[in-house]
């Protein structure tokens, strides 16, 4: 489930995608990325982007880009010592205020910040049902993979993991459905803001219901710097779902995550292409794919 703005069509999406799932896992597991290979229609992608903005975007632009993540060894020096630069720091602590009070938004000096911000009010607020529409475009597959007992891993990539939170949750509470997904995957989330929390999918229940019961395991990975991440720990404001026993364990990896993406515009940590190249990620995809 990628994350918000226009993206390319969905099969030159997917198969970039899927070049960096296979890049991330051969990391820790070359056996595994050989195996992974040859079963390509294991991997697929809710293609949500054209019905929320009724566009695409090149693909052309980016392939160099990805080409390059994909060949790099990790990250540089210099792209850790950008990640951890004062003004880095410094703009982690402004729009952590933002956060909390959304009507400084237009403080924001980053427009791609902004934009965020923006995009998550249009989903919450539901415009023209979108949010709906959206959601059931992760549940109709997702319905058919429980039926089929199928094994899942949902990787929900920023304002992806929103939807995907939202979506599971209908799946457990409104259409009672006993499917489960062994393992949910965030990336660059934001859910741990409480801007963000309060407006999820059964955020005024109380107990079970206010949370989806039908996740296994969640494990969230920020990268360093990643300003859509602000609260980049999940577990602590999550917790109640193990505690009431809806999912097994909620881990948090964000110590020395870097997401080293870069194009033309720079270093970019909040790139899924970046995320998904990551040793981090790749170890939770191989964990998962051998049933552990």
């Amino acid at each position: 489930m990628p994350g918000k703005n226009p993206k390319p069509p969905a099969e030159a999406h997917r198969e970039q995608l899927w070049r960096c799932v296979l890049r991330g896992v051969e990391q820790v597991a070359p056996d595994t990325a050989r195996i992974m290979a040859q079963q390509p229609c294991c991997f697929s992608l809710i293609s949500w982007n054209s019905l929320y903005y009724d566009s695409y975007k090149t693909i052309d632009g980016d392939i160099p880009w990805i080409d390059r993540v994909i060949q790099a060894p990790g990250p540089t020096e210099s792209d850790r010592k950008e990640v951890r630069h004062w003004r880095t720091r410094l703009a982690w602590l402004l729009y952590s205020v933002i956060a909390r009070y959304p009507f400084l938004i237009n403080l924001a000096p980053d427009p791609a910040v902004r934009a965020t911000i923006k995009e998550t009010c249009r989903y919450f607020e539901n415009e023209g049902n979108i949010a709906c529409d959206v959601r059931e475009l992760l549940k109709r597959p997702l319905r058919q993979m429980m039926e089929a007992g199928d094994r899942i891993l949902l990787i929900g990539h920023s304002m992806g993991s929103i939807i995907s939170y939202d979506a599971l949750w209908e799946l457990c509470h409104l259409e009672r459905n006993h499917g489960r997904v062994p393992l949910f995957l965030s990336l660059g989330s934001p859910l741990g803001l409480r801007y963000v929390q309060r407006r999820l999918q059964g955020a005024r229940s109380q107990g079970a219901w206010r949370y989806p019961g039908n996740i296994s395991t969640w494990q969230n990975i920020s990268a360093e710097g990643d300003l859509t991440a602000l609260d980049v720990t999940l577990r602590d404001d999550f917790k109640e779902m193990i505690e009431l026993g809806l999912t097994g364990a909620i881990d948090d990896h964000c110590e020395g995550v870097f997401n080293y993406f870069r194009n033309e515009k720079g270093l970019n940590v909040h790139r899924s292409y970046g995320y998904l190249v990551n040793p981090v990620v790749g170890r939770a995809i191989v964990d998962w794919w051998h049933g552990e």
